[in-house]
């Protein structure tokens, strides 16, 4: 199921504001990987706004966005030199040099035969010398009992209107699957409630699931800047090639 604040076309547009692109690490890591690649599918695309980045930088290749969400592409759709397809990672949209999967979007495939289909499907669409990239948190360093702060806050559009989103996670946490909520008030809404289940998979388990699927780790960081994957690294950052 896809979670409301994703098919919930006034949700969708605050969601850049919440979490603006000067406050993402991840699109400083990304950007300069799809400036690179001649052709670039961007799966869980959200709002689009690394692949509008990359178009507003001189990418001139093939660009594709896709998602499950129709209101997070009705804001994506903003770009038209941009292909934005509504679907899943199983969607057969040819061939392409990179594939992506941002804002840890790879954690929402939460279940072993959804997460095996999602990985089938992006290994047959990367080229002989295409690369998948993504990235998932390190469970080991337990980020979600944070998440009431950190993910906790309020922004305010150009009309003034102030929305605030407040975070909370299930308790207790079971196994590698993580359950929170995300509470948007606003003066004349009713509360809206985003419910959402994350899975935390370490670097082996990752590794496992991938080499099921054709693909073996090229590169692996523990967070933005390249630095080594350690327990204590917050992301499990990873490039993978077909091992064909």
């Amino acid at each position: 199921m896809v979670d409301k604040l994703f098919t919930d076309v006034r949700l969708a547009a605050w969601y850049d504001r919440l979490h603006p692109w000067d406050a993402r690490s991840d699109f400083e890591f990304y950007l300069p990987l799809v400036l690179a690649a001649e052709s670039v599918l961007d799966v869980g695309c959200g709002t689009g706004a690394l692949l509008h980045r990359a178009r507003e930088s001189g990418h001139v290749g093939r660009l594709c966005g896709l998602d499950p969400a129709p209101g997070m592409l009705e804001m994506a759709r903003a770009r038209a030199d941009i292909e934005w397809v509504l679907g899943d990672a199983s969607a057969a949209l040819g061939q392409f040099d990179l594939v992506v999967m941002t804002g840890h979007a790879f954690q929402v495939l939460v279940e072993d035969d959804e997460l095996r289909a999602a990985l089938a499907a992006i290994a047959a669409t990367l080229t002989a010398t295409g690369r998948f990239v993504f990235e998932t948190r390190n469970p080991l360093v337990r980020e979600w009992e944070t998440w009431d702060r950190r993910y906790s806050g309020e922004a305010t559009d150009e009309t003034g209107a102030v929305v605030r989103s407040v975070c909370e996670v299930a308790q207790p946490v079971h196994g590698d699957l993580v359950s929170f909520t995300h509470t948007f008030t606003s003066a004349g809404w009713e509360p809206e409630v985003s419910r959402s289940t994350l899975r935390f998979l370490g670097p082996e388990a990752l590794s496992g699931f991938l080499s099921e699927a054709g693909l073996v780790v090229a590169e692996q960081f523990g967070n933005w800047d390249r630095t080594p994957l350690t327990d204590t690294s917050p992301e499990i950052i990873t490039s993978a090639r077909r091992s064909g």
